[in-house]
C-alpha cells in the first residue's frame, strides 16, 4: 500500500518562536499557527473558523525563524504530520499530531510575495532568510 504524507499551510503565527537547543547542539523551534478560513453555510451565512497548528522547525531554519518572525508573522509551511507520544511525570500516556517543518517561507503582511533564500531582492521589507531543509541527524529520538 501507497503513503503519502504533505502539508501545506498558510497563517500567521499565535506566539513568538520558542527555539531550544537538543544536547547534541542541534537548534528546534516550536511555532502555533492559526490558519483561517471562511465560508458560508446553508443559511447563506459567513462563517469564520480557525484551526490552530503546533509546528516543528529544525536546524538552521530553526533558528532563522526565531530570529525574522514573531507573534501575526504570515508564514506558509511545508512539512508532514508528525505524531509525538510520552508520558507525563505523573505517568499519564500523552500524544500530539504536530507538522514537521521541511520549508518555511515568510510571507510580507502585506499579502503579497515573501522571501525565500531563493529571492534575488527587490521589495523585500529584510535580508532573506536562509531556508534549508531539517536533516533526519537531528532527529532526537
Amino acid at each position: 500500500m501507497a503513503s503519502f504524507n504533505r502539508v501545506m499551510l498558510m497563517g500567521n503565527l499565535t506566539r513568538n518562536p520558542e527555539l531550544k537547543y537538543t544536547p547534541s547542539g542541534s537548534a528546534v523551534a516550536d511555532l502555533g499557527l492559526a490558519v483561517n478560513e471562511s465560508f458560508k453555510n446553508k443559511a447563506g451565512e459567513t462563517v469564520e473558523q480557525t484551526c490552530f497548528v503546533d509546528v516543528v522547525v529544525w536546524g538552521r531554519q530553526a533558528e532563522t525563524a526565531t530570529e525574522y518572525l514573531q507573534k501575526g508573522s504570515p508564514v506558509f509551511v511545508e512539512g508532514r504530520l508528525q505524531f509525538d507520544q510520552w508520558e507525563s511525570q505523573q505517568g499519564e500516556k500523552r500524544s500530539k499530531l504536530r507538522v514537521r517543518a521541511e520549508r518555511v517561507q515568510f510571507l510580507s503582511a502585506g499579502g503579497g510575495s515573501g522571501s525565500t533564500a531563493s529571492d534575488t531582492g527587490g521589495g523585500s521589507a529584510g535580508p532573506a532568510p536562509v531556508v534549508l531543509p531539517p536533516s533526519d541527524d537531528d532527529v532526537p529520538f
